[in-house]
């Protein structure tokens, strides 16, 4: 059959139409589905802690809203770098499309580019990589403002009375910045001068804060336990026994450091501050274990995460960090009832009802 020059030229424009729009119904960056499960790994320190497994709950939760198929792993204890780096392997050879990790240090950064060279987006919660765009993006607390919080309501609270202060850190074997951006924070808050704020230990043991003199005197590991607070108390105290002022990463942290305190009959006009924000550490707060927690909202990173990955990968867009920051602020808010001028708070019955855990 003859076609004219004009007729079949329409016929290949109209063939070449009908394959963009072929191409546009399903999508040109092959994006999933609404229908189609998404695999996404949530990866925490561990597996034991409230604040882990209320991040644990979150993610969840928001897993079955979003149709996402959620694998969840952790290291065997906060630390654990080689346990994360197997499961960042894991979530790579099944194919999933996206990884959710509380970093336990630096030793898993050539495993996440490994993932997202792979194609998986990858979010950290809690705990900003170094450097932060190791991953795509962090979900956190403002670790440095948390910690700012409760050396402000320290300060407040000393009324310039001699501060001689016991920082129960993190790690002594290791850098991570959740540790360093706490620590360097709540000295901040109290009014000390730090030299470099992503280090701890290097400020003048002995000086002033902002409303009197101050000595530091010890900068002890708790690995962010119960037993490690506890120990790392007690070696502060054979360094100096008349510490007033107890700075902790967590409050696992800070109840092991009371314990050590009670056992030395050392509680009384000491001020043992914290972050976290869990229903046991509220109740601490209101017990009067701890003086001040800063709050942090594990369940919202997790939901928050969960529902990221999900929506990139359904051809949604990526999320973006807060203005000024270079990660996601989830929000903070200091717990105490002992409320200061100038220090916003919120007192155990609101922070309850915000609390996890």
């Amino acid at each position: 059959m003859h076609f004219s020059t004009r007729s079949a030229r329409l016929g290949v424009a109209a063939a070449a139409l009908t394959g963009l729009l072929a191409l546009s119904a399903c999508g040109d960056d092959g994006a999933a589905s609404s229908t189609d499960k998404i695999g996404v790994s949530l990866i925490t320190k561990d597996s034991s802690n409230p604040f882990f497994v209320a991040m644990q709950k979150g993610a969840k939760e928001e897993a079955t809203k979003n149709n996402v198929d959620l694998t969840v792993a952790s290291g065997k204890a906060d630390g654990d770098e080689q346990g994360q780096v197997q499961a960042i392997e894991n979530a790579i050879a099944q194919g999933q499309k996206g990884i959710l990790i509380t970093p336990n240090g630096p030793g898993v950064n050539s495993a996440i580019k490994k993932a997202r060279d792979a194609g998986l987006y990858v979010i950290a919660l809690d705990t900003p990589p170094d450097p932060a765009d190791t991953v795509d993006i962090t979900f956190a607390t403002d670790n440095f403002e948390a910690g700012k919080l409760i050396g402000q309501w320290t300060g407040k609270q000393l009324a310039g009375k001699p501060a001689t202060i016991a920082l129960l850190d993190l790690f002594n074997d290791k850098v991570v910045s959740v540790d360093y951006n706490r620590d360097q924070g709540f000295l901040t808050g109290l009014g000390v001068d730090t030299k470099d704020a992503k280090k701890n230990g290097d400020e003048a043991k002995t000086g002033t804060y902002g409303g009197g003199s101050y000595t530091i005197v010890c900068n002890e590991p708790t690995q962010g336990a119960e037993d490690g607070g506890r120990s790392a108390m007690e070696n502060c105290l054979t360094k100096n026994s008349n510490i007033n002022v107890v700075y902790t990463i967590n409050e696992p942290a800070a109840v092991g450091a009371y314990n050590a305190l009670k056992a030395a009959g050392k509680t009384s006009g000491v001020l043992v501050v914290s972050v976290d924000g869990g229903c046991a550490g509220v109740k601490s707060v209101k017990d009067g274990v701890i003086g001040a927690t800063s709050q942090q909202y594990p369940l919202k990173m997790a939901a928050l995460g969960v529902e990221s990955i999900a929506k990139i990968a359904r051809g949604g867009e990526k999320p973006k960090t807060t203005d000024g920051l270079d990660f996601y602020d989830t929000g903070v808010a200091l717990v105490t009832d002992k409320t200061i001028a100038g220090v916003t708070s919120i007192d155990t019955a609101k922070g309850g009802t915000l609390c996890w855990g």
